[in-house]
């Protein structure tokens, strides 16, 4: 028995069934850290890609130095570091939120790079084109280049959503019970590894494939705006 449920191993297929609700459960945490890392690394992404933009080299220096830190050390590392560090600091966070954060600044590396590709495709003349309606450089970004910039990357972003989703087993070592943790201990338990690392691949297909097609479908219904100004 474990976390309330019982199992039968002596039948494969009942063993099957008697561990499928606590492993939904563990996938119902996978899919709340993946979700929640997305929208840190979506968040912090944009506002390290804005910093990267800027005219002057005192931000985007230290912007671009940040982002090459992210991108060039494990997320084993960063997890780490925010888990045993922040509390010698007074900043204590439960397991779930610190590996959630970490998977959210880990991939903000990657998502920003995603945002200055779709920045710079927009055409210049529609930052000049702003500027001479007297619209303030943040005005411009938010309103006028981001609208438009979005539509173009949603397939990217999706993918880091993916790749996110398929990093939250890392999260295990701070004893996170997402979806592959607890197939781990059932199968300690009963020493029967293969139906549940088995069923987890599974249901890691199932969700990879059904965020591919959300992706999908939100690229086909974005419009790609843009005015012909260059």
């Amino acid at each position: 028995m474990l976390f309330g449920f019982h199992w039968n191993t002596a039948n494969n297929w009942l063993f099957a069934q008697s561990i499928l609700p606590i492993l939904l459960k563990g996938m119902l945490i996978t899919i709340e850290a993946s979700l929640l890392g997305f929208v840190v690394a979506a968040i912090l992404g944009l506002m390290l890609a804005a910093l990267k933009s800027s005219r002057l080299r005192i931000v985007a220096w230290p912007a671009r130095l940040l982002t090459e830190f992210l991108r060039d050390t494990p997320l084993l590392v960063q997890l780490f570091f925010l888990y045993y560090v922040l509390p010698d600091y007074g900043i204590v966070l439960p397991a779930f939120m610190t590996g959630a954060l970490a998977l959210g600044v880990q991939y903000s590396a990657y998502t920003s790079e995603v945002y200055r590709a779709g920045i710079e495709s927009i055409p210049r003349g529609q930052t000049e084109a702003a500027r001479a309606l007297d619209l303030s450089g943040l005005r411009t970004f938010s309103v006028i280049i981001v609208p438009q910039a979005i539509p173009r990357i949603i397939p990217a972003l999706g993918n880091y959503l993916v790749s996110i989703m398929k990093d939250v087993p890392v999260l295990s070592v701070v004893s996170v019970l997402e979806m592959l943790n607890v197939a781990k201990i059932i199968g300690d338990r009963t020493f029967n590894y293969l139906i549940p690392l088995s069923m987890v691949g599974g249901l890691y297909m199932i969700l990879t494939l059904l965020a591919s097609a959300v992706v999908r479908s939100l690229d086909k219904r974005l419009p790609k705006r843009g005015l012909p100004l260059r």
